[in-house]
């Protein structure tokens, strides 16, 4: 029986013009086709959506609900609700802003249903804006307790010397200030196979330096020496380039704050690494003794052998 091929799920079929496997802020670059409202979670729907587009989505619910009321009591015309003399703008405008109190159980009390219809909308009103900002509190606490990853790479890998050879390298460092526990990488390699006239995608798992860590108080650069046996020996930069190479980093680290596993994912294409380079130190200790991390030189780096031998070999 003929040994299987390493496909960690991104499949290795491939035809037509190749994008990057995994986007910058984590996402898998795929689209999904063929589904319908049934496949669509709508807690998952809100609780993924970015913080403008949830809070946008929660006005616009609420303004809606607030003019299909006002245009019910509008409706019911103008015997349904006692209005305040003093209060003489646009009736229908007047029938917002007693939606919006009566939505909200606020209830100034300038205007009021009168007729028992207006009055049994009013009640119906009442539930729905009970339930919904129900609703709308828990989605948001669901927001803000959910478990993440807030890690910062630097925005380029590099091909720095490592020993008597070469390696690769990036780096990375924990944006927040809580504290991940045993931070762990998987260092994946893409390529694009174009032999016998066709194409077909290679996954490979790099060996690193080290995989895991216990503490994640600083940096960590992570290192994949390019030995012998390194799938990256004796390749150059055309070669990345024609093998339309992406390096997939697969983060996971227990978070003390929610006391959970969290993930997060990255990449770097062939484009994006930086030959013969090296890192600059991102921490330093001040006056005071007390280390201290820049979390925006992450990504700092010098090039120190721009003419650095190509293909890669042991020195």
């Amino acid at each position: 029986m003929q040994k299987p091929t390493f496909d960690p799920g991104l499949t290795q079929k491939y035809d037509g013009p190749l994008r990057r496997i995994i986007n910058p802020d984590g996402s898998f670059n795929v689209l999904r086709q063929g589904t319908n409202w049934h496949d669509v979670h709508p807690y998952l729907f809100l609780v993924s959506l970015s913080w403008a587009n949830f809070f946008g989505l929660i006005v616009l619910a609420y303004v809606l609900v607030n003019f299909v009321f006002a245009g019910i009591y509008y409706s019911l015309g103008p015997d349904a609700l006692q209005i305040e003399s003093s209060t003489n703008y646009n009736p229908f405008l007047q029938c917002v802003f007693f939606s919006s109190q009566t939505l909200t159980t606020v209830g100034f009390g300038a205007v009021a249903p009168r007729s028992a219809t207006a009055n049994s909308v009013a009640a119906f009103e009442a539930l729905a804006g009970v339930l919904g900002f129900a609703v709308a509190t828990g989605l948001l606490f669901g927001r803000v307790s959910k478990p993440s990853a807030r890690i910062g790479f630097s925005g380029k890998a590099l091909i720095s010397p490592y020993q008597d050879g070469w390696s690769l390298q990036f780096r990375m460092v924990n944006r927040r200030a809580n504290t991940l526990i045993e931070p762990a990488v998987t260092l994946m390699m893409m390529t694009v196979d174009r032999a016998d006239g066709g194409s077909r995608r290679e996954f490979k798992i790099l060996k690193l330096e080290r995989d895991t860590i216990m503490l994640f108080p600083l940096t960590w650069t992570v290192v994949h020496p390019i030995d012998s046996e390194s799938p990256l020996f004796g390749k150059s930069p055309a070669d990345f380039e024609a093998l339309q190479a992406e390096f997939m980093v697969l983060v996971k680290a227990w978070d003390e704050t929610f006391g959970q596993t969290v993930h997060q994912r990255f990449s770097y294409r062939f484009n994006e690494v930086v030959w013969g380079g090296r890192f600059t130190p991102a921490f330093g200790v001040d006056e005071k003794g007390d280390l201290q991390v820049h979390v925006d030189k992450v990504g700092n780096h010098v090039i120190e052998n721009a003419q650095l031998p190509s293909p890669i070999r042991l020195a």
